[in-house]
């Protein structure tokens, strides 16, 4: 099986030794997106509100690039620093997968990279 690294420059470029994305087959593997704005590098500040449309809009190019999209998502994993915010977490994730409700585990952790609250990955088709 061939295996191709996606990348795109409306996601923001990995902040480690990964790839955003590897397509497997049919199947897409999305790095966790953590909220930080592709055009300034900078993370998002504000609500988790902000940040969770941030990670989602990130995911998303990424989805786009590879040739999927959100409605090809089998599989989403978000990751919270505090349950406490999941109403409002869901409440955009929602928006996103309004009609199409991808497989979902949601986890707190003690920590997530450069101390942000919301951290989302996804595993998609790509026809």
């Amino acid at each position: 099986m061939e295996l191709k690294v996606v990348h795109t420059d409306k996601a923001p470029a990995a902040v480690g030794p990964y790839s955003q994305a590897i397509k497997a087959g049919n199947l897409l593997f999305v790095s966790g997106q953590i909220p930080i704005n592709p055009a300034t590098g900078e993370l998002v500040k504000g609500s988790i509100e902000d940040e969770t449309r941030q990670c989602l809009e990130n995911a998303k190019a990424i989805l786009e690039e590879a040739g999927s999209s959100l409605n090809k998502v089998v599989k989403a994993t978000v990751f919270i620093k505090d349950m406490n915010q999941f109403g409002r977490i869901n409440e955009v994730y929602g928006q996103y997968f309004a009609e199409h409700k991808p497989a979902r585990a949601c986890i707190e952790v003690a920590r997530l990279p450069k101390d942000v609250n919301v951290e989302i990955e996804m595993i998609a088709v790509v026809d």
